[in-house]
């Protein structure tokens, strides 16, 4: 009986001691796995939001172009998203305080975005063309024009802006 007794008295909890520092790091384990999963998941969202506002500009984009095929154009005046060549529209600022809303064009609607695609041509000056003959009078200039365009993600923090030059 004295032989129990002192095994007993010798113990002094050392297996609570590790199964409890055992607890602790797989503790620490599943926190940094779940951190891990949510972080991997907000950026999968926002390559989901960037890859839609892409495609919504793409559509705008080539919204313009199509607009810019009809036979005949409206004047370029300054209003409707119809503009006369802006001298500091290569920056993206201007762009970015621009108010698209009320003076952009609406583009066909890509699903599941936070808003409607919208662009804005701008009429660049026209470019004279070499040649011509005496007969036929001189070739008539190249217009070109500047086809901004603006998508939106599925939520309003995702926004692409993008530009083409279109001859015509």
């Amino acid at each position: 009986m004295n032989h129990t007794h002192a095994l007993m008295a010798a113990q002094r909890g050392a297996a609570l001691i590790v199964a409890l520092v055992m607890l602790l790091a797989m503790t620490l384990l599943g926190v940094t796995a779940v951190r891990n999963t949510t972080l991997q998941e907000r950026m999968a969202g926002n390559l989901r939001d960037s890859n839609l506002s892409f495609q919504a500009a793409e559509r705008a984009l080539r919204a313009g172009e199509e607009f810019l095929q009809s036979p005949t154009i409206p004047p370029f005046v300054g209003t409707n998203g119809l503009l006369t060549m802006q001298d500091d529209a290569g920056r993206g600022s201007f762009w970015s305080a621009y108010d698209w809303t009320a003076n952009g064009r609406t583009a066909p609607n890509v699903s599941e975005v936070a808003s409607a695609p919208r662009y804005v041509i701008e009429e660049l000056p026209p470019v004279p063309v070499a040649g011509g003959s005496e007969r036929f009078a001189p070739l008539p200039d190249v217009g070109f024009f500047r086809v901004t365009a603006r998508g939106v993600g599925g939520t309003a923090d995702a926004v692409t802006i993008l530009q083409t030059t279109y001859r015509r």
